[in-house]
């Protein structure tokens, strides 16, 4: 899927270079994936089955298209470009297979996602992070998705606390899915070679999906990751962690804990129970911080440090 812009996306039948090749528009963002090996890789890590339905994203000069073709029972593929959806089209002409495949040419963010149990996406970069999360919100659920992003794009997907690259992407993806670094795709694998290296991941959404309001979720970790600079990072931690909130927390922890745990006797009292609940939520969770608990004093005394 290209950038948006505002010309005119119709007319002829496209520049070309010398060569024959249809020219990539660089308005547009248009990298093709050239090499075959790559291409061959990445259809068979999609896993596909012979009765499945696949939904391309980007499908481009057709590279992809006519190897998913061969696998799959029906393809549904949404480029932006109509020079490219006319290049799929030649592409396909004299396929046996063709009657297979649908070309929607459209915007894939403002394009209604069809029934698919794969993806298999090789977009513009700057469209990422919005087309990774209209995929995770569709329903019905789907096996899995195979794209391609930006290396550094992919590797925050599955970054773990700690990790240089980790951030709200990483927190929020792997809350509602389990991401896969499959292989990393250097730049001289595309025409023309763009900036940066790619890297293709394996998404499998959670079915079910956790138990969380994702809007308010993302709020909270929208302060949290603003502000993890070291200049606000103690306000934030003493704002967490006052008394007036420790006692909301533990007040709730009491309800939640009533409700789905059964206290174990190796504890010797709910309140030691929680401080260790939140000793490993918060490790958990942030990554940056550790906690210590004295429940001997009273009240109980914590302390926190940076790691």
């Amino acid at each position: 899927m290209p950038k948006r812009k505002g010309k005119d996306q119709g007319g002829g039948g496209g520049k070309r270079h010398d060569s024959g090749l249809l020219a990539a528009d660089k308005s547009l963002g248009q990298n093709f994936l050239k090499n075959p090996a790559v291409v061959d890789s990445i259809v068979e890590r999609a896993k596909l089955r012979p009765t499945d339905a696949v939904l391309e994203v980007g499908p481009g000069t057709g590279n992809l298209t006519v190897k998913l073709l061969a696998r799959a029972k029906s393809l549904v593929a949404v480029e932006f470009d109509p020079r490219m959806v006319r290049e799929v089209k030649k592409r396909v002409e004299g396929d046996p297979r063709k009657h297979r495949l649908e070309l929607i040419q459209g915007d894939i963010l403002k394009t209604p996602l069809p029934f698919f149990d794969v993806c298999v996406a090789n977009l513009p970069y700057n469209i990422s992070s919005p087309f990774l999360f209209k995929l995770l919100a569709h329903r019905p659920y789907f096996r899995c998705a195979v794209v391609m992003f930006q290396e550094e794009f992919a590797q925050r997907l599955s970054a773990r606390p700690g990790d240089a690259l980790y951030c709200r992407l990483s927190v929020n993806t792997q809350l509602l899915a389990k991401v896969t670094q499959l292989i990393k795709v250097g730049r001289n694998n595309f025409r023309p070679p763009p900036k940066v290296d790619s890297r293709v991941v394996r998404i499998e959404v959670r079915n079910p999906p956790p138990p969380v309001d994702f809007v308010e979720w993302d709020g909270l970790l929208r302060l949290l990751f603003n502000r993890l600079d070291r200049g606000h990072f103690r306000q934030l931690r003493l704002a967490i962690f006052s008394k007036a909130n420790l006692k909301i927390l533990y007040v709730t922890f009491q309800i939640v804990a009533s409700a789905q745990f059964t206290l174990d006797v190796s504890f010797p009292d709910p309140f030691s129970r929680y401080l260790d609940f939140l000793d490993v939520l918060t490790l958990d969770m942030f990554g940056t911080i550790r906690c210590d608990w004295d429940p001997s004093t009273n009240p109980p005394r914590m302390t926190t440090n940076l790691v």
